[in-house]
């Protein structure tokens, strides 16, 4: 039976001969993943039914960024959970304040999640993984309970959906604004429980950094898993990693689709999401007249190097408009040097910026850019629901790096053509 590169990777994760999509399958993981919200939950569940040691020591990795650095005393009392856990089930792959960074942007640079793998994760965003062709999904605090006992769980197989993107990018767009592009044409419930499959030329040329923003937010759209088949970028991204070998799925070419989406993007403008969904999207030529009071360059969906360098190249030189909040939140510890060493964190401050941290802080309304009544933001973060970055009278407004940058420097939602 022809399979889709999702199926092949659950179906090789299981004892079964087939799986279709509609059917429950255990399979196992190679890889659980908690952070400082949802694995304490986790934890209580996993003591409290008398379990004393987890199953692999190797394949389960915590790491304490939503709240951290510890924002006040609730949130400090989270991280240690994690911290006295790690301890005592001595988790090679516990990643401290000064070690860590935002897990989706950490873990594929640290090398723990490789083509081909099984990995779970309760956050929603897990999904970011499937960049590199891996089946990777959000997953419930419980369910995660469950993983740390056996390694498996649970999933039914979910009908995947292709989109192939064809034609030439413009400058200034990129794998930010075909997904918001994506989700703007088919809704947030546009592939409820389904893998969204990003293939065609377009695909094909974009950087991993792009490829991930596009799977990140393939969990805004409902879905399950955003793949993309590894091709040679893939390969290159992942050479430099010796831990595991990765194993190479891809789709057949007679597999089974609930749908086909297929677009020209030639000519696709910079992409904006509106209050309050990442499904309101509107070119950014439409909202030149929306004034901003803070901007937000980061997270787990655009906090990655080339992220910042595009944002510091618009900067450059300039300063931000008066009075509007400029904050900006390399992904890792890693990507935080690299900006030092490369001058970005330089011009981000001269240009009367934040430099933070990495921290998922403001995404989440969590720290450090929560927004009061009235204040609008926009942000290169994934989500823009009513209250998602503090009072539920504000209002965050979701784009690329870019026209972040821009919008920074003028006061209102521009086009970054106006500034270079």
């Amino acid at each position: 039976m022809s399979h889709t590169i999702a199926e092949k990777i659950l179906l090789a994760h299981t004892d079964k001969k087939d799986i279709k999509p509609g059917e429950f399958i255990e399979a196992k993981v190679d890889i659980a993943l908690g952070n400082d919200i949802t694995a304490p939950i986790a934890i209580e569940e996993f003591k409290k039914a008398g379990f004393k040691n987890v199953f692999d020591k190797n394949k389960i990795v915590l790491v304490p960024d939503h709240f951290a650095p510890a924002k006040d005393l609730k949130s400090a009392n989270q991280c240690k959970v994690l911290a006295n856990f790690s301890k005592e089930q001595e988790i090679v792959n516990y990643f401290e304040v000064g070690c860590m960074g935002i897990e989706h942007a950490l873990l594929p640079e640290k090398g723990l999640v490789l083509p081909g793998d099984l990995v779970i994760g309760a956050d929603s965003h897990t999904c970011t993984y499937g960049a590199l062709g891996i089946y990777s999904t959000g997953v419930g605090s419980t369910d995660l309970a469950r993983s740390f006992v056996d390694g498996k769980i649970w999933l039914k197989v979910p009908a995947s959906i292709k989109f192939i993107f064809k034609g030439k990018l413009n400058k200034w767009v990129g794998g930010k604004d075909l997904i918001l592009f994506t989700i703007g044409n088919i809704g947030v419930d546009g592939a409820l429980y389904k893998v969204m499959e990003f293939s065609g030329p377009v695909i094909k040329k974009l950087g991993m950094d792009d490829r991930f923003s596009m799977s990140n937010m393939a969990i805004e759209a409902g879905a399950r898993a955003g793949i993309i088949q590894p091709d040679a970028i893939t390969k290159k991204y992942v050479s430099k990693f010796n831990k595991r070998k990765p194993v190479f799925y891809a789709s057949d070419k007679d597999a089974i689709y609930e749908k086909t989406y297929e677009w020209d993007v030639t000519g696709l403008e910079p992409q904006v999401a509106c209050p309050h969904l990442p499904s309101n999207v509107k070119p950014v030529g439409d909202l030149k007249n929306i004034k901003v009071d803070q901007v937000v360059i980061g997270s787990c969906t655009n906090g990655r190097i080339s992220d910042l360098r595009i944002s510091a190249k618009i900067l450059k030189g300039k300063k931000v408009s008066p009075g509007l909040k400029l904050i900006i939140f390399p992904a890792t510890q890693k990507i935080y040097l690299e900006a030092v060493k490369e001058g970005l964190a330089e011009i981000f401050v001269k240009a009367g910026g934040i430099f933070s941290t990495p921290t998922c802080g403001p995404c989440l309304g969590g720290h450090m850019g929560i927004l009061t009544e009235g204040e609008t933001c926009i942000a290169t973060t994934n989500r823009n629901f009513i209250g998602r970055m503090g009072s539920p009278k504000s209002f965050v407004y979701l784009s690329n790096p870019a026209v972040a940058a821009a919008s920074a420097i003028t006061g209102r939602i521009t086009h970054p053509k106006e500034i270079l």
